[in-house]
Parts: structure tokens; C-alpha cells; sequence
């Protein structure tokens, strides 16, 4: 049994992943206790656990980790990954970015790849059909630019991005009223954002398959023209990925 720690500004998802590579354990966890942990590890008798942290790892766990399991991965800019990667700084590359790349390579080999990620920030992918990582982009997901149009205006009022909410803006097609107007412009926008990163990659990678994942692919899967696959747990089965490599390193 693997077990898979990504760590986030608001929580902590925690997956064990069996010999199969399907996830039998999955849990949210804010601020984590080692206790927690200690649990899981003796449940399903961990045989190694991989970190991937965006605010640092708590010592007290990681000592834990150490203790209890034979194997400890901390994801950092040096840890071998299963393809290639061309960005110019890796060490300034979110680990999630590369992570989600990682398991669409490893679904879907020697096609050109195109990973969305739709969650706080939205965040574009692209990996070639040799398996090389070229990069990507980043931009502001739904709710910050909600956040956004209200912190910079006076009068614009701050909405949560919920599908019933948008449903009803959606009745109208272009906004009747202001709280239509903001949440039309909001998630058209970023459908035809989406719709003209794929349309331009196509145009040179016909091939081109697209993956959604994010707290809100679903939401956009219903609105997107082209064929796309929805994972939603993409970053964690490339972290797995990952764990698993370097194990099978580390054996060589």
C-alpha cells in the first residue's frame, strides 16, 4: 500500500493507494494530526508515502513518517519523474502542475496531452506525444475572478460560483441584471478561454487529448464542445506515479 500526502493553502488531501493503482482510502483533512496518519499507516501497513506540499512539511509528521514507513518521498525540483521536462525553471514549477502531467502521460502514452486544471487558479498543461512536459500556463480561476471584480470595483457585489447560480444567468444568455452579467462574464469567458487554448493546439496536434480535473471540471465538462476526459483526483494518481518510479528506482 502507497499512501499519497498533497498538502494545499486550505487542506490536506490524503489518498492509500493499493497494488492496483486505485485509490481504496481518501480523505480532507485541515491542519492533520500525526495521530491521523499513525492510523492509516497501521491500517493498511504503508510501504511508502510520497509528500507534496505547497506551505512545508510539519516535522513532527515527517518524523513519523520515518519512523513507521520504509520508504519517504518529499516532492521537491530534484525527484525524478517518468517523463521529461522542458520548463525553463523547474525549480519555480508547481509540483501539482508537473504532478498532472505525470498522470496524463501515464493514462494515455505518445498522444500530445493537454491537462486543465479548474480550480482556484486554472492552469494549462501540455505534453508532447515523446513525453516531454513543455509547459503551460496560468490564470485566474472562477471564484478569484469573482473576487477580483469586486475587489477592484465599487459597486460590483462579491457572488460564490455555484451552478444554480449560473444556471439562472445562464436562462438569459447575455446578463439581465447585474449578479447575471458577472457570473455570465465569468464562466463564458473562461469557456472560451478554454475552447481557444484547444482549438489552437489542435490546429498543430490533431491528436491533441484533452484531460479536466479541478474542484470545478465538472462545470465546464457540461459546457465545452470538444471530447475531454474528467479525472478528478488527476494530481494525486500522477503523485502515486511518481511514488511509484522512484521506489522502482531506489530498488535498481
Amino acid at each position: 500500500m502507497y499512501l499519497v500526502v498533497d498538502s494545499g493553502n486550505t487542506c490536506t488531501k490524503v489518498a492509500v493507494f493499493n497494488e492496483k493503482k486505485a485509490i481504496v482510502d481518501l480523505n480532507r483533512w485541515e491542519n492533520p494530526s500525526p495521530q491521523q496518519y499513525l492510523e492509516l499507516i497501521q491500517v493498511y501497513e504503508i510501504q511508502a508515502v510520497i509528500v507534496c506540499s505547497v506551505v512545508g512539511v510539519d516535522p513532527a509528521i515527517l518524523d513519523l513518517f520515518h519512523e513507521y514507513i520504509p520508504f519517504v518521498l518529499v516532492l521537491d525540483h530534484h525527484t525524478p519523474v517518468p517523463i521529461k521536462n522542458a520548463y525553463l525553471s523547474p525549480q519555480t514549477l508547481g509540483y501539482d502542475r508537473l504532478a498532472v502531467a505525470v498522470a496524463a502521460h501515464s493514462l494515455r502514452p505518445g498522444k500530445p496531452l493537454l491537462v486543465i486544471d479548474a480550480g482556484t487558479a486554472i492552469t494549462y498543461e501540455f505534453v508532447s506525444p515523446d513525453g516531454t512536459y513543455q509547459g503551460g500556463n496560468i490564470a485566474p480561476g472562477a471564484q478569484m475572478r469573482l473576487h477580483a471584480l469586486h475587489h477592484f470595483t465599487q459597486k460590483l457585489p462579491l457572488l460564490p460560483f455555484l451552478d444554480y447560480r449560473v444556471e439562472r444567468a445562464e436562462q438569459y444568455g447575455l446578463g439581465k441584471d447585474t449578479d447575471s452579467a458577472l457570473l455570465n462574464g465569468v464562466a463564458q469567458g473562461m469557456v472560451f478561454e478554454i475552447e481557444g487554448y484547444i482549438r489552437d493546439l489542435k490546429e498543430k496536434y490533431p491528436e491533441l487529448l484533452i484531460f479536466l480535473t479541478g474542484g470545478d471540471a465538472f462545470f465546464f465538462e457540461r459546457r465545452l464542445k470538444n471530447s475531454i476526459f474528467v479525472v478528478p483526483n488527476l494530481l494525486l494518481f500522477g503523485l502515486h506515479q511518481i511514488l511509484v518510479y522512484n521506489t522502482c528506482l531506489s530498488t535498481r
